[in-house]
């Protein structure tokens, strides 16, 4: 009669711990996102500095148009840093969460064969078919759990692989943009 007893207290110290860990990566990816917004801010502060002082010096039209769209490329560049920046915090987050609910329904996943294991010694004669049949369903939603995870994984990661390549192929264009700009007041300054 202890057992049962212990069982739930292990189960209570286990739901614990599982909420403190998912706590702390909350926390921890909260922190790095605060981090990095607060050196993006720090960073943009001495950029306007650094900007305003070069703006004064422009002296004619073909130069204010130069200054600005030399502004365009960097600022593109350090936008898709940033998103990127957040978009592994985040992910860095949410591989953890993973991880602690894997455990979790693992940790779940034995206590429910546990129990049955433990039924089908104490089940009654002739009760073998259910416990038969009970196994065999625990087996079936093991299966079905492990194939449910295995398709997430597989999408994440060609999720994963789309978005890299979509930020790819803006970055390139928002380069290919910005150049063009520059190249522009240049020309026309030549004709």
């Amino acid at each position: 009669m202890t057992a049962i007893p212990q069982q739930v207290l292990d189960r209570q110290k286990s739901a614990l711990n599982t909420l403190a860990a998912t706590q702390a990566t909350l926390f921890a990816g909260f922190e790095k996102l605060v981090d990095l917004n607060l050196k993006v801010v720090k960073a943009t502060l001495d950029e306007v500095a650094q900007t305003s002082q070069q703006a004064i010096a422009v002296k004619d039209p073909q130069e204010a148009a130069a200054f600005a769209t030399a502004l365009v490329q960097p600022g593109a560049e350090k936008a898709l840093a940033y998103g990127k920046h957040v978009y592994d915090i985040v992910a860095g987050v949410q591989g953890e969460l993973a991880k602690l609910a894997e455990a979790q329904i693992a940790e779940g996943q034995q206590q429910v064969a546990d129990a049955v294991e433990q039924f089908s010694k104490s089940a009654p004669t002739g009760s073998e078919s259910a416990v038969a049949l009970l196994k065999s369903s625990l087996a079936t939603a093991n299966g079905a759990y492990e194939s449910l995870t295995k398709a997430a994984k597989q999408a994440a990661e060609v999720a994963e692989s789309n978005l890299n390549a979509a930020a790819n192929a803006t970055f390139k264009a928002a380069t290919d943009a910005a150049e063009a700009a520059t190249k522009a007041p240049r020309s026309r300054r030549a004709a």
